[in-house]
């Protein structure tokens, strides 16, 4: 291809144009699925006020009185736009406080550098004379609260974002006294963050939809030509495609590619990254990770397909094999082990004893999805049954990326060991975990 003249930075312009297939989204394409800017934040609007009616509730079974969440210039707390509207907050430092007013309910004060009514209908605001200490202090002795919990002493980035100048801003401004009644908000903000509204689940559905249509496109024939398309040409149309259906992603898009004859292809017990070198060639076995983030909320997709040899019109019976191994056990993991209320330990251990008993050889790695790709609440896998940290129990209605493969001999490769690796989303419910959308029955074919 020759590379066209680009007046602005040409030799960016030039391998960009090189490099990158074309984005051409069909009649088909749903990226009308994702709301405007505008859209967006009328509806996480919506949620949030349905939030904060849920967090009285909350901040009580864990025994909070005072909930703090700082948000520092030019580095945002995770939490940010979950607890107050997601905008950008160029505040030097600003704070929202939510205090168990008793009898009054939830009291909610935003103490910040500028608010618009966007804030304001959240958030009681003082006076702009008001020094933010003052506030704060304010608050704590007219409440007393028993605990005042703060983003530290989490695991989790999310759970553990206050800086520690955020940290000493916060004991000058509410004393020593106050000082020793600080805790960790980890459990709080891990039940804030893992409850699903009803709202959500339309359009997270269609963010499902989206991953699945973009996935479906990079691993055909629109974007593969076999022996002369890279891994690197199909992570770049995915960025691409990202840019064009209004969304972004939380990670970086990966490929596995797995063909008869190839080595070891393993890494620390998990089918290694491709380099973005490699050419996909005919009779390859092609694996994408990916995943969407839009309205706060985050998808993770893992789907596979097959490139056709010369005179074949299907896949080989010992990769479909390979495949039907996988959703056994994602039947065991969704439909017969999880129960709403039961511990995610227990879970993957009836699990691999259905695997076991089937002679299948399978790896669980789920996880929560949500507020994060990585999210809060029950991960169901082998680090789960290891029990160090306190149990999870499965929550109703929370999101989970089904996240897992199974290793087959394949006879037509020579016995060769092949990972059939897949991960959906799904939700919980009485009767297990359910798909967003239909799984995958067959591998995507590339001719």
């Amino acid at each position: 291809m020759k590379c066209p003249r680009v007046a602005l930075w040409p030799l960016l312009g030039c391998w960009m144009a090189c490099a990158t297939a074309p984005v051409r989204a069909p009649a088909s394409e749903p990226a009308g699925l994702v709301p405007t800017p505008s859209q967006a934040l009328a509806l996480r609007a919506s949620w949030l006020a349905e939030r904060h009616g849920l967090l009285l509730d909350m901040m009580r079974r864990h025994g909070v009185g005072m909930w703090v969440v700082v948000n520092e210039e030019f580095h945002d707390d995770p939490l940010t736009g979950w607890v107050a509207p997601p905008l950008p907050y160029a505040g030097n430092r600003d704070v929202f406080v939510f205090v168990d007013a008793g009898d009054a309910g939830l009291k909610k004060v935003a103490l910040t550098g500028y608010a618009t009514e966007a804030v304001t209908r959240f958030f009681e605001r003082p006076e702009e004379s008001r020094k933010p200490q003052e506030v704060l202090a304010e608050l704590e002795a007219k409440y007393h609260p028993r605990a005042i919990a703060l983003g530290m002493g989490g695991k989790r980035g999310v759970t553990r974002s206050l800086t520690h100048d955020s940290y000493q801003w916060l004991v000058e401004a509410l004393g020593a006294q106050a000082q020793g009644r600080f805790v960790s908000a980890a459990p709080l903000i891990e039940e804030y963050l893992d409850t699903r509204l009803p709202g959500e689940f339309a359009p997270y559905r269609d963010l499902v939809v989206l991953t699945e249509s973009l996935v479906k496109r990079a691993l055909s024939n629109e974007v593969v030509v076999p022996g002369k398309t890279t891994v690197g040409d199909v992570r770049r149309w995915l960025y691409d495609a990202l840019w064009q259906a209004r969304v972004t992603t939380w990670f970086e898009p990966d490929l596995r590619v797995q063909r008869q004859g190839m080595k070891d292809g393993f890494s620390r017990g998990f089918l290694a990254v491709a380099d973005e070198s490699v050419v996909i060639q005919r009779g390859d076995l092609v694996h994408v990770d990916f995943g969407v983030t839009a309205l706060g909320l985050n998808t993770d997709w893992q789907k596979m397909a097959y490139v056709l040899r010369d005179g074949e019109k299907d896949v080989p019976e010992g990769l479909k094999r390979a495949l039907a191994n996988t959703q056994a056990l994602q039947d065991a993991l969704m439909l017969r082990a999880s129960r709403p209320g039961r511990s995610s330990a227990d879970v993957y251990d009836a699990t691999m004893a259905e695997m076991k008993e089937k002679g299948i050889e399978a790896k669980v790695y789920s996880h929560p999805l949500g507020a994060q790709g990585h999210a809060l609440g029950a991960s169901i896998d082998f680090r789960a049954a290891s029990r160090q940290d306190a149990p999870r129990v499965l929550r109703k209605g929370s999101y989970l990326a089904v996240e897992l493969n199974t290793v087959t001999a394949v006879p037509e490769w020579g016995g060769q060991q092949v990972a059939v690796m897949q991960e959906d989303p799904a939700y919980l419910t009485d009767e297990g975990w359910k798909f967003f959308v239909p799984r995958q029955d067959a591998f995507y074919l590339i001719h």
